[in-house]
């Protein structure tokens, strides 16, 4: 006769903590945008990129050339983003009802950080990706959508490891760029923001001179 097996109790804890931390994870991205003690938060709606080469070519990967051969001079351009945001309530309030802001729950955008991550996890900074930087800017952000442009890849970092070795070496290092922008409301309660958006760094091939 098989004997009675008997679960240990922890066992189920042990699940239901691991179920529980599973829908952390997964709620963790939307509870981002609407942390903070502001009424109101910010949506990303697109985040785009243009090689300084071409600053009006903006899209939604950026290949960043680390040197550039202008009329037969090598140049190093910085890469600028531009970001296209929205507000919205936390509180969004019933459909015969919504909530509108005011001008106090308006975000102005006071600073950015930018930090680079590969995919293969190998993210040293100076190593493996470049330095992540801050940046300042300036941008109020309401009920009506509206782009501001900002600094995504500085020259320095071309003239800097492991970008620099591009130059000759002929390979390709390709990263996902974390864009956090930071804010307040008109209240002065902080108010963040973080957009993503591909950049793949090399030697690529320039145009041909007119």
């Amino acid at each position: 006769m098989r004997a009675a097996f008997k679960r240990s109790p922890w066992a189920f804890s042990a699940r239901a903590a691991a179920t529980v931390m599973l829908a952390a994870t997964v709620g963790a991205c939307g509870q981002m945008q609407r942390e903070g003690q502001a009424s109101s938060y910010l949506v990303v709606n697109g985040l785009e990129a243009a090689p300084g080469s071409d600053p009006t070519t903006y899209g939604g990967h950026l290949p960043s050339d680390v040197i550039t051969v202008v009329d037969d001079v090598p140049t190093v351009f910085n890469d600028l983003g531009r970001v296209r945001m929205i507000l919205a309530m936390k509180d969004p309030g019933g459909i015969e009802s919504p909530s509108k802001p005011t001008t106090a729950n308006y975000v102005t955008i006071t600073q950015y950080h930018v930090r680079f991550v590969r995919a293969d996890g190998r993210n040293t900074p100076g190593v493996d990706v470049p330095y992540g930087f801050d940046g300042g800017m300036t941008l109020t952000v309401g009920p009506t959508e509206v782009a501001g442009s900002f600094n995504l890849v500085r020259n320095i970092a071309k003239k800097e490891a492991p970008l620099q070795a591009l130059t000759v070496n002929g390979l390709i290092i390709s990263t996902i760029a974390e864009v956090t922008f930071y804010g307040h409301d008109q209240t002065g309660r902080e108010v963040s923001a973080v957009a993503n958006i591909s950049v793949d760094f090399a030697n690529f091939g320039d145009k041909a001179s007119k």
